[in-house]
Protein backbone atom coordinates (compact mmCIF):
# COMPACT_ATOMS: atom_id res chain seq x y z
CA UNK A 1 0.00 0.00 0.00
CA UNK A 2 1.03 3.44 -0.98
CA UNK A 3 0.37 6.27 1.71
CA UNK A 4 0.19 8.95 -0.91
CA UNK A 5 -2.29 7.49 -3.17
CA UNK A 6 -5.23 8.53 -2.45
CA UNK A 7 -7.32 5.23 -4.06
CA UNK A 8 -5.51 2.86 -1.51
CA UNK A 9 -5.69 5.44 1.57
CA UNK A 10 -9.49 5.82 0.42
CA UNK A 11 -10.20 1.98 0.03
CA UNK A 12 -8.15 1.18 3.58
CA UNK A 13 -10.67 3.77 5.30
CA UNK A 14 -13.38 1.82 3.74
CA UNK A 15 -12.69 -1.29 5.23
CA UNK A 16 -11.67 0.22 8.33
CA UNK A 17 -15.57 1.78 8.38
CA UNK A 18 -16.53 -1.69 7.76
CA UNK A 19 -14.45 -3.04 10.08
CA UNK A 20 -13.07 -5.98 7.99
CA UNK A 21 -9.84 -7.17 9.75
CA UNK A 22 -6.98 -6.40 6.95
CA UNK A 23 -3.02 -6.30 6.67
CA UNK A 24 -1.89 -3.41 4.48
CA UNK A 25 1.50 -4.39 3.10
CA UNK A 26 4.56 -1.94 2.43
CA UNK A 27 5.10 -1.71 -1.19
CA UNK A 28 8.50 0.58 -0.75
CA UNK A 29 10.33 -2.79 -1.18
CA UNK A 30 10.20 -5.59 -3.95
CA UNK A 31 9.07 -8.85 -2.49
CA UNK A 32 10.79 -11.73 -3.24
CA UNK A 33 9.52 -15.25 -3.24
CA UNK A 34 11.84 -17.43 -3.48
CA UNK A 35 15.05 -15.82 -5.37
CA UNK A 36 12.22 -14.50 -7.90
CA UNK A 37 10.81 -11.21 -7.72
CA UNK A 38 6.55 -10.93 -7.36
CA UNK A 39 4.69 -7.67 -7.57
CA UNK A 40 3.57 -6.61 -4.40
CA UNK A 41 -0.25 -6.73 -3.24
CA UNK A 42 -2.33 -4.38 -1.35
CA UNK A 43 -4.01 -5.88 1.45
CA UNK A 44 -4.29 -9.26 3.18
CA UNK A 45 -8.05 -9.60 4.23
CA UNK A 46 -9.76 -12.19 6.33
CA UNK A 47 -13.36 -10.80 6.17
CA UNK A 48 -16.28 -11.69 8.17
CA UNK A 49 -17.27 -15.63 6.88
CA UNK A 50 -13.86 -16.76 6.57
CA UNK A 51 -12.77 -14.79 3.66
CA UNK A 52 -9.25 -15.15 2.64
CA UNK A 53 -8.17 -12.21 0.56
CA UNK A 54 -5.17 -10.87 -1.38
CA UNK A 55 -6.04 -7.57 -3.02
CA UNK A 56 -4.30 -5.33 -5.39
CA UNK A 57 -6.10 -1.81 -5.66
CA UNK A 58 -6.43 0.17 -8.87
CA UNK A 59 -7.39 3.05 -8.31
CA UNK A 60 -9.49 4.66 -11.34
CA UNK A 61 -11.59 8.04 -11.81
CA UNK A 62 -15.25 8.09 -13.00
CA UNK A 63 -15.84 10.06 -15.67
CA UNK A 64 -12.86 9.76 -17.47
CA UNK A 65 -11.29 11.89 -20.05
CA UNK A 66 -11.73 15.82 -19.33
CA UNK A 67 -14.35 17.97 -18.20
CA UNK A 68 -14.78 19.37 -21.89
CA UNK A 69 -14.73 15.51 -22.77
CA UNK A 70 -15.44 13.20 -20.11
CA UNK A 71 -15.52 9.28 -21.02
CA UNK A 72 -18.35 7.27 -19.21
CA UNK A 73 -16.27 4.20 -19.48
CA UNK A 74 -16.30 2.26 -16.14
CA UNK A 75 -11.89 1.86 -16.56
CA UNK A 76 -10.63 -2.04 -15.80
CA UNK A 77 -7.30 -2.09 -16.93
CA UNK A 78 -4.54 -3.94 -14.85
CA UNK A 79 -1.09 -5.49 -15.87
CA UNK A 80 -0.78 -9.02 -16.42
CA UNK A 81 1.64 -8.86 -13.41
CA UNK A 82 -1.42 -7.32 -10.95
CA UNK A 83 -3.18 -10.87 -12.33
CA UNK A 84 0.14 -13.27 -11.78
CA UNK A 85 1.24 -11.52 -8.67
CA UNK A 86 -2.45 -12.12 -7.23
CA UNK A 87 -2.70 -15.50 -8.08
CA UNK A 88 0.69 -16.43 -6.97
CA UNK A 89 -0.03 -15.02 -3.62
CA UNK A 90 -3.22 -16.97 -3.13
CA UNK A 91 -1.70 -20.06 -3.66
CA UNK A 92 1.47 -19.09 -2.06
CA UNK A 93 -1.14 -18.37 1.04
CA UNK A 94 -2.98 -21.55 0.21
CA UNK A 95 -6.17 -22.73 2.49
CA UNK A 96 -8.96 -20.86 0.45
CA UNK A 97 -6.75 -17.22 -0.02
CA UNK A 98 -8.37 -15.76 -3.59
CA UNK A 99 -6.95 -13.19 -5.65
CA UNK A 100 -8.86 -9.84 -5.87
CA UNK A 101 -8.50 -6.84 -8.00
CA UNK A 102 -10.24 -3.90 -6.14
CA UNK A 103 -11.18 -1.06 -8.11
CA UNK A 104 -11.72 1.94 -6.60
CA UNK A 105 -13.33 4.78 -8.65
CA UNK A 106 -12.99 8.29 -7.77
CA UNK A 107 -16.79 9.28 -8.63
CA UNK A 108 -15.36 12.96 -10.75
CA UNK A 109 -17.84 15.77 -9.49
CA UNK A 110 -20.40 16.82 -11.24
CA UNK A 111 -21.08 12.87 -11.70
CA UNK A 112 -23.48 11.39 -9.04
CA UNK A 113 -23.81 8.09 -7.83
CA UNK A 114 -27.83 7.21 -7.44
CA UNK A 115 -28.72 7.27 -3.72
CA UNK A 116 -28.35 3.78 -1.65
CA UNK A 117 -25.75 2.71 -4.47
CA UNK A 118 -23.90 -0.49 -2.89
CA UNK A 119 -20.14 0.49 -1.90
CA UNK A 120 -19.99 3.92 -2.71
CA UNK A 121 -18.00 5.87 0.24
CA UNK A 122 -17.18 9.51 1.32
CA UNK A 123 -13.99 9.55 2.07
CA UNK A 124 -13.20 13.24 3.19
CA UNK A 125 -14.64 15.53 0.18
CA UNK A 126 -14.47 12.82 -1.96
CA UNK A 127 -16.60 9.80 -3.17
CA UNK A 128 -15.22 6.55 -4.54
CA UNK A 129 -16.90 3.72 -5.46
CA UNK A 130 -16.02 -0.09 -4.05
CA UNK A 131 -15.81 -2.77 -6.87
CA UNK A 132 -14.13 -5.78 -7.17
CA UNK A 133 -13.05 -9.08 -9.14
CA UNK A 134 -11.51 -12.24 -8.67
CA UNK A 135 -8.00 -12.80 -10.32
CA UNK A 136 -9.08 -15.77 -11.48
CA UNK A 137 -12.56 -14.53 -13.34
CA UNK A 138 -10.56 -11.88 -14.52
CA UNK A 139 -8.34 -14.19 -16.07
CA UNK A 140 -10.38 -15.99 -17.81
CA UNK A 141 -11.82 -13.14 -20.18
CA UNK A 142 -9.15 -10.57 -20.17
CA UNK A 143 -7.37 -9.61 -23.49
CA UNK A 144 -4.25 -7.66 -24.09
CA UNK A 145 -4.75 -3.88 -23.93
CA UNK A 146 -1.19 -2.96 -24.42
CA UNK A 147 1.69 -5.55 -25.60
CA UNK A 148 4.62 -2.68 -24.88
CA UNK A 149 2.89 -1.97 -21.33
CA UNK A 150 1.99 -5.40 -20.21
CA UNK A 151 -1.86 -4.09 -19.67
CA UNK A 152 -4.38 -6.24 -20.11
CA UNK A 153 -8.76 -5.49 -19.68
CA UNK A 154 -12.04 -6.41 -19.93
CA UNK A 155 -14.44 -5.86 -22.50
CA UNK A 156 -17.35 -4.35 -21.55
CA UNK A 157 -20.13 -6.88 -21.34
CA UNK A 158 -17.28 -9.45 -19.50
CA UNK A 159 -16.52 -6.53 -16.93
CA UNK A 160 -20.27 -6.07 -16.31
CA UNK A 161 -21.05 -9.56 -15.71
CA UNK A 162 -17.84 -10.10 -13.86
CA UNK A 163 -17.97 -7.01 -11.17
CA UNK A 164 -19.46 -7.03 -8.16
CA UNK A 165 -19.77 -4.41 -4.91
CA UNK A 166 -16.77 -5.06 -3.27
CA UNK A 167 -18.06 -6.57 0.33
CA UNK A 168 -19.59 -9.25 -1.76
CA UNK A 169 -16.27 -10.95 -2.13
CA UNK A 170 -16.22 -10.33 1.02
CA UNK A 171 -18.09 -13.87 1.26
CA UNK A 172 -15.94 -17.35 1.47
CA UNK A 173 -16.09 -18.68 -1.70
CA UNK A 174 -18.26 -21.46 -0.50
CA UNK A 175 -20.96 -19.71 0.53
CA UNK A 176 -20.67 -17.20 -3.30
Amino acid sequence: MKRDNHYEVAFEAFLRSRRVPFIAIDEAKRTLLGDEKVKSLDFIIVGPDDAKLVVDVKGRRYPGGTAEKPKKTWQNWATLEDIDGLDRWAALLGNGFRGVIAFAYHIAPPFVLPDNTTDAYQHHDDVYLMRGIASVDYRKQMTVRSPKWGTVGLPAKAFRSLVKPFTSLLATAATQ
